[in-house]
């Protein structure tokens, strides 16, 4: 059975790879549309030989239109493709924002498009190596088009996980807290390490990290809060009131991050019963009372010391 045809619009690090995966399982890719010359170039990479046009000649032609733009971008196009008449009634719209649903396509689905939410819970480099990754899909769709994204789900090689509509936001911001924060962290951490001279500077910093946070995410991941290990969750006040006043010099967005984690660990240890409660009023109290701080590199700023604050998840 022959199988639809598909049309890209983004030609970013999402949608080429779906693209290109899509291709390799026999759907005819009738075109891409890119506006930057880095987009033509990944483009031309990954979907080589495949025709550069613009949205609404991708969205004419084909069966199954992808939109792979950024979020706040989406409404704006699917608009500017209804209003140009460009989507033909019967064609699977599915686009690749992990926070909205159908309703971001309600412009098409006024014409007879059918919608479909269709996001991989994976990071992209946009490059070869993304090909071979397989990951999750939250999905959200109608009843008729269900077995559609399902099939394109295992066609690139994934598994489903159902999202209602009114759920998509949390959903995504579970996935953005967890990848996203963490490169912001462990960059933190790495830049931390490379500070303090020694064996840790450059490329060791990495090779000290690497098996700890591997550890630490597995573990997480098969235990949930059990994993928990470190000065906060013993409870050892000293030790976390050092470290906020070790981070005093460092760049204050790593010292308020470090201070907003600590607090929201002692919250998560104190609901698990590993902290009673003044034990968890002193973890936060001791991040709560140092002055605040500049960038790296300028002299702290006095300030009086603050009551002890309530946790913050």
């Amino acid at each position: 059975m022959q199988r639809p045809t598909v049309g890209v619009v983004g030609a970013g690090r999402v949608g080429t790879v779906i693209g290109a995966r899509l291709r390799s399982a026999g759907h005819h890719i009738v075109g891409v549309s890119s506006r930057s010359t880095s987009s033509r170039l990944r483009a031309a990479t990954m979907l080589p030989g495949v025709d550069v046009l613009s949205p609404a000649q991708v969205a004419a032609t084909c069966d199954v239109l992808v939109l792979a733009v950024p979020d706040d971008a989406l409404v704006a196009v699917a608009e500017e493709l209804a209003g140009a008449g460009a989507v033909r009634p019967g064609t699977v719209v599915a686009h690749t924002s992990g926070r909205h649903g159908l309703g971001a396509l309600e412009a098409l689905t006024r014409q007879g498009a059918r919608p479909v939410a269709l996001h991989p819970a994976m990071t992209f480099t946009g490059g070869p190596a993304d090909l071979d990754r397989t990951c999750v899909w939250g999905l959200t769709a109608g009843d008729g088009e269900r077995d559609v994204v399902a099939d394109l789900v295992r066609t690139l090689g994934g598994t489903a996980l159902w999202v209602d509509e009114d759920d998509r936001a949390q959903y995504h911001a579970a996935l953005a807290h967890g990848a996203n924060h963490l490169v912001t962290l462990v960059s933190q951490s790495l830049e931390l390490l490379r500070g303090v001279g020694g064996p840790t500077t450059g490329e060791q910093a990495a090779d000290v990290l690497r098996p700890l946070l591997e550890a630490a995410l597995a573990n997480v991941l098969e235990l949930g809060d059990a994993a928990l290990t470190g000065p906060v969750a013993r409870g050892d006040v000293t030790t976390v009131r050092a470290h906020v006043e070790a981070l005093t010099t460092a760049p204050r967005a790593t010292r308020d991050s470090y201070v907003a984690l600590a607090r929201a660990t002692a919250e998560r240890a104190e609901a698990d019963g590993r902290l009673d409660a003044s034990t968890a009023d002193a973890v936060r109290e001791a991040t709560a009372t140092e002055a605040p701080v500049g960038r790296a590199g300028s002299a702290p700023q006095t300030a009086p010391q603050t009551a002890p604050q309530t946790a913050q998840g």
